[in-house]
């Protein structure tokens, strides 16, 4: 019954973000391959705000389709206790789960319910940044490292990496209007996990492989998200 839910609020998303705002979505390098089918993970990187399912305006239907199907997404606890956004983000996909910021039982949870065919969407710096550009004690942004414990527990299929251009300019965490008819930017790139996961363990080993997917993709995070700054300015 979720299903009955979950896609037509994607859809009314997707349909007020090309409504309100001008979505530029593009691709780091263009895919060899069907870069919607066999989706198992998206990580979106540069978490700067919780208008972030605006980024639905620059999506495929087929993608929102299978995100309501398949969807495994952890929400923080405290975001899902909000009445109202609580409430919208607990009907994104069928499998909402809530998780801290403290590696706790609510973290295994969510390793847990990760099946065969689920398609987890998540962003892997487990906060959102500040107009300061740090987190809200002040902190760099770091990669969390719970990204390398999903990717251990899917063996095959496809990791999309979506970089935001940021979206304090439509609005700032804590602020509750947004602001309208903004230029909204995304860049994606396409990694195959079973070459992504052989290649970090190859080079860290099986004990260095968190640190090393925190290493890469903060180094790609902040190699395409400069970018995305640079043709803003």
């Amino acid at each position: 019954m979720s299903f009955y839910v979950n896609y037509p609020l994607l859809l009314t998303v997707k349909t007020v973000a090309r409504a309100f705002y001008r979505i530029d979505v593009d691709w780091v390098n263009e895919p060899a391959e069907d870069p919607w089918d066999e989706l198992r993970v998206i990580a979106i990187l540069n978490h700067t705000s919780l208008y972030e399912p605006l980024f639905a305006g620059g999506v495929p239907n087929r993608l929102l389709y299978q995100i309501a199907r398949r969807g495994v997404v952890p929400v923080a606890e405290k975001t899902l206790n909000r009445p109202l956004v609580g409430r919208f983000f607990g009907l994104v996909a069928p499998d909402v789960i809530p998780v801290t910021r403290q590696r706790d039982s609510s973290w295994q949870e969510l390793v847990d319910r990760i099946g065969p065919r689920s398609l987890v969407i998540i962003a892997p710096e487990g906060r959102m940044k500040r107009a300061s550009g740090l987190d809200s004690e002040g902190k760099p942004m770091t990669v969390r490292g719970g990204i390398a414990d999903v990717l251990r527990g899917i063996p095959d299929g496809l990791m999309l990496l979506a970089y935001s251009g940021g979206l304090h300019h439509v609005q700032h965490p804590g602020e509750l209007m947004p602001r309208l008819f903004q230029r909204i930017q995304m860049r994606f790139e396409l990694l195959d996990i079973a070459d992504y996961r052989a290649r970090l363990l190859e080079d860290a080993g099986r004990h260095g492989f968190k640190r090393a997917v925190i290493a890469d993709l903060e180094e790609r995070r902040d190699r395409i998200c400069a970018e995305l700054s640079e043709k803003a300015a």
